[in-house]
């Protein structure tokens, strides 16, 4: 049997926490698809029988103990070798059929990253409205940002190439590894592209680790880290603007009673707007010299790739 794809080695990689009752149908859905594939399961700290489910069915199972999506994938990007990695949730809820078609996408346009965007089958509870709303919310600030984006960039069904994966630097311990994926690949100006892929219910007695208000928040922190992370410059340019407009609220009038009267009464008021007129100078400082190291990162991320 051949073990290459178009020339090219595969991997499939599944993180998985406590899937004991979907993995072993997914590997076999996945073998199905692409026989020419490695299959390896990074069994993030089960509690329950994943690994030794997902050796049976014949995957090449790695223990991660540090739980957290994102440490899962972390680990994945630094221990496995391919030339085409294919990454999925463990829950049965992705479509493993259509994993050629991202791969032929990916070879034939010579793209860094296919995202497989989920389009729900079933009733609502296969894709819940706050994590729809949540997503849409996350992927259109991103679209401001940077000009532009994805459509679902909080998908778990990704094809990646190598140069992509062994660049990558993997900050996140959570969930919040698809956004920085997603970002790692707008800020390198790489390669993508987006095909709609069915997006099922979980296999039926396995239950979501997603929480609509846990993770809602930690979607709105995602947010914030990205404004700050990715454009310290307009942040702090806009903290800088309101603190010298607060400044100017509360010194003023002090000014002009002082250019009146030749006394200043109320001192610790004119004492707080000369703090906050400093501080406003500080951070239009900080915008600077951030905006410049944003900028020597994205120069060493691009050289890396």
């Amino acid at each position: 049997m051949k073990t290459t794809y178009r020339g090219h080695k595969v991997a499939v990689v599944l993180p998985c926490h406590n899937e004991e009752i979907a993995i072993a149908d997914v590997i076999h859905s996945f073998a199905k698809a692409i026989p020419q594939a490695q299959i390896f399961v990074f069994d993030n700290a089960s509690t329950d029988k994943t690994g030794t489910v997902a050796k049976s069915a014949g995957a090449k199972v790695i223990y991660e103990p540090n739980k957290g999506k994102g440490n899962a994938v972390r680990r994945i990007f630094a221990d496995v070798e391919a030339d085409i990695y294919i990454m999925a949730d463990g829950d049965g809820t992705y479509d493993a059929s259509i994993a050629p078609v991202l791969i032929d996408r990916l070879i034939d346009e010579r793209l860094d990253m296919v995202v497989g965007t989920r389009s729900p089958t079933g009733d609502g509870e296969v894709y819940r409205f706050g994590h729809s709303f949540g997503n849409r919310l996350l992927t259109g600030t991103v679209a401001r940002i940077f000009g532009a984006g994805f459509s679902d960039m909080l998908s778990g069904y990704r094809v990646f190439s190598r140069r992509f994966v062994k660049s990558f630097p993997a900050l996140s311990k959570g969930f919040e590894i698809e956004t920085e994926l997603t970002i790692h690949a707008l800020e390198l100006r790489a390669p993508y592209a987006e095909i709609a892929t069915k997006y099922s219910a979980r296999a039926e007695g396995s239950t979501s680790k997603l929480s609509t208000y846990k993770d809602g928040a930690r979607i709105a922190k995602a947010i914030l880290r990205l404004l700050i992370r990715e454009r310290p410059r307009q942040v702090n340019l806009l903290l800088a603007i309101s603190m010298t407009f607060a400044s100017l609220v509360l010194g003023l009038p002090i000014i002009f009673e002082y250019l009146q009267s030749g006394l200043v009464p109320r001192f610790p008021t004119a004492f707080l707007a000369g703090m906050i007129m400093l501080g406003a100078m500080l951070m239009a400082v900080c915008a600077v010299i951030l905006d410049s190291v944003v900028t020597g990162r994205s120069e060493a991320k691009r050289l890396i790739y």
